[in-house]
């Protein structure tokens, strides 16, 4: 259930994140929800967060901002699934190490795959070397604070079956001998 949940809350995210003004770029729970969604969710609906969040972006893109739809949105949807799997790789025996690393890496990933899409798909910056890398030199203002939203909703979510399960603990009491 939690999985799911999680996801749904990174869609809301999105949606809310329309009516603060001052919202910090790229804080969401978004990269945290997949990867806990590959660790914990169905195996067979792993497909689930990837439609969810397409969704969304179409709903966004098209009705929200008025942006066209071009092939670029396939790019980050293929990197929506990347991190779930990467997740399927973060069960229930992984480290923390492991986790907040995944976390730093879907951050890194999706700042390397986004400006190089957008750069490649739109005619903002020449097709040069140059070009890409003036693209990643306009994409940091972005990516300012999302390593610090995947690490910092990546522990959290991560840190929540074992909060609940100590929860449970507690609440039976002491084990019968």
């Amino acid at each position: 259930m939690l999985p799911y949940l999680f996801v749904i809350l990174a869609v809301a995210a999105r949606f809310l994140i329309l009516h603060l003004h001052s919202h910090p770029w790229d804080f969401t729970p978004l990269s945290a929800s997949l990867l806990f969604f590959g660790a914990y969710g169905s195996r067979k609906q792993l497909w689930f967060p990837v439609a969810l969040l397409a969704g969304a972006d179409v709903i966004l893109s098209k009705y929200v901002y008025g942006y066209p739809l071009s092939w670029d949105i396939y790019v980050t949807w293929a990197w929506y699934a990347a991190i779930v799997l990467l997740g399927t790789q973060l069960g229930q025996n992984s480290k923390a190490v492991w986790v907040l690393l995944s976390a730093l890496a879907s951050s890194v990933s999706f700042f390397l795959v986004s400006n190089f899409a957008a750069w490649a798909a739109y005619d903002m910056y020449p097709k040069t070397f140059s070009g890409l890398l003036a693209s990643y030199a306009a994409g940091l203002p972005f990516f300012k604070y999302r390593p610090v939203g995947d690490l910092l909703f990546t522990a959290m979510f991560f840190a929540v079956p074992a909060l609940i399960a100590q929860s449970k603990k507690r609440i039976s009491g002491p084990a019968a001998i």
